[in-house]
């Protein structure tokens, strides 16, 4: 039994694909609006996100 190598494969179009959302792209500076931290609630539960001392973003619960 032959096995096709991935880059033979004939790529099928996909029916009834939905379209491609576009993806928002946000800047920090907009979302930190000059402070280090903010609060984001998600399903009823507040998240931090804060910009370290080294330019980095942390999440914590």
């Amino acid at each position: 039994m032959m096995v096709e190598k991935p880059d033979t494969f004939k790529l099928a179009p996909l029916r009834n694909a939905p379209a491609v959302a576009e993806i928002r792209v946000l800047e920090s500076g907009d979302l930190f609006a000059g402070t280090n931290e903010i609060m984001i609630r998600h399903d009823g539960v507040i998240y931090r996100l804060k910009i370290t001392r080294q330019g980095k973003l942390i999440l914590n619960k």
